[in-house]
């Protein structure tokens, strides 16, 4: 793969990681630059007794394991479930970064996920770069009922591992015992996906524009 800069979009902390966290990872090996923006915290979703900013700074631990900087991110703070009031605010974000940033891809939510929040940041997300930047769409099996498989991530055994430790951040996620985080789950997704490639591990997106 040869993408320099790459934009990754999080609907809410957690999000591409749970998608993409491989492909992050090996993107940052071969030395791309990556920005990564995220657009809730989701703090009406925590329980009560946790404090409001509690994804948030499980997220910048995340950003430490890949060895982030802090101009390489922007958080939002929209409200969970209510990215539809903002809509437009995202799409100038969006357009406004193909001149700051300049993408070569741009990795966020599946067009086809049923999550209103990952709904609108992935068609505002094609909106802004459809005629401009490669996008891959990646995977939360959760929220999907459909979805292609049209590009395939081999993740050696080292990538899927560091995967693990970055979703371990989430204490909160975990502690509510989500079951998307737990290792077997994400072993098993990514054993399924590497056994259509012939490899150990993999993760795969959903291609919607791919320019060389």
């Amino acid at each position: 793969m040869n993408f320099r800069k790459v934009l990754v979009l999080s609907p809410h902390t957690d999000d591409a990681e749970l998608g993409a966290g491989g492909l992050i990872y090996k993107l940052l090996k071969d030395g791309a630059q990556i920005y990564w923006v995220v657009f809730s915290t989701a703090e009406e979703s925590l329980p009560t007794n946790m404090p409001k900013n509690t994804l948030e700074m499980e997220f910048r631990n995340v950003l430490k394991d890949y060895n982030l900087s802090e101009s390489s991110f922007k958080i939002f703070n929209y409200p969970v479930r209510k990215l539809i009031d903002y809509r437009q605010e995202i799409l100038e974000f969006l357009v406004k970064l193909k001149v700051d940033f300049s993408p070569d891809l741009v990795i966020g939510p599946s067009l086809n996920d049923y999550h209103q929040d990952h709904q609108i940041i992935a068609n505002e997300m094609v909106r802004a770069y459809k005629t401009f930047s490669s996008i891959l769409c990646y995977e939360l099996p959760w929220n999907h009922l459909e979805f292609k498989s049209t590009f395939f991530v081999n993740l050696t055994s080292e990538e899927i591992n560091f995967k693990l430790q970055v979703l371990n951040n989430y204490k909160s996620q975990i502690l509510l015992k989500r079951r998307y985080f737990q290792d077997d789950f994400i072993l098993a997704l990514a054993r399924a996906k590497g056994s259509q490639i012939s490899v150990d591990f993999a993760e795969t997106f959903d291609v919607v524009r791919l320019k060389y």
